[in-house]
């Protein structure tokens, strides 16, 4: 409680900052709901298991393997591939198709860089969607 020198009665030129806080509370805890909220890394496509003749045919898988020496080999849907050839034989892939997904398993290995090198790649190539196929996902859990 504070003194005043003014008469009794008379206006008061104190600022009431309870509803200040009040607002300030309520702004803290809308800010404190809508942060969890937003989506956070990379969005990725996980391939799905086939189920009976769906299609297991039509899916590009891209796999990127430990060569000898360090190097890093290429092969598509269990083909061996060039690096040279790898942009021209996925174009080619991709050329007809309306679906345009392709999915990567890398070898444990690699460094990742190398791994991405291979999907931009197949981005440029033409594919919109890339999905990394992981050992848990191999393994169907």
């Amino acid at each position: 409680m504070t003194m005043s020198s003014a008469k009794p009665g008379a206006m008061s030129s104190e600022i009431n900052v309870t509803p200040m806080i009040d607002v300030l509370l309520v702004l803290l805890i809308i800010f404190m709901v809508i942060v969890p909220a937003v989506p956070k890394g990379e969005s990725a496509q996980l391939p799905r298991p086939a189920r009976g003749n769906t299609g297991e045919e039509d899916a590009v898988v891209l796999e990127v393997l430990k060569a000898n020496g360090g190097d890093v080999g290429f092969r598509v849907n269990q083909h061996d591939v060039a690096r040279q050839d790898l942009p021209a034989r996925l174009a080619e892939i991709y050329a007809d198709r309306a679906e345009r997904v392709l999915f990567v398993r890398g070898d444990d290995e690699l460094s990742f860089t190398q791994v991405a090198e291979a999907i931009d790649i197949g981005h440029a190539a033409g594919v919109d969607r890339v999905g990394l196929i992981t050992p848990r996902v191999q393994s169907g859990r």
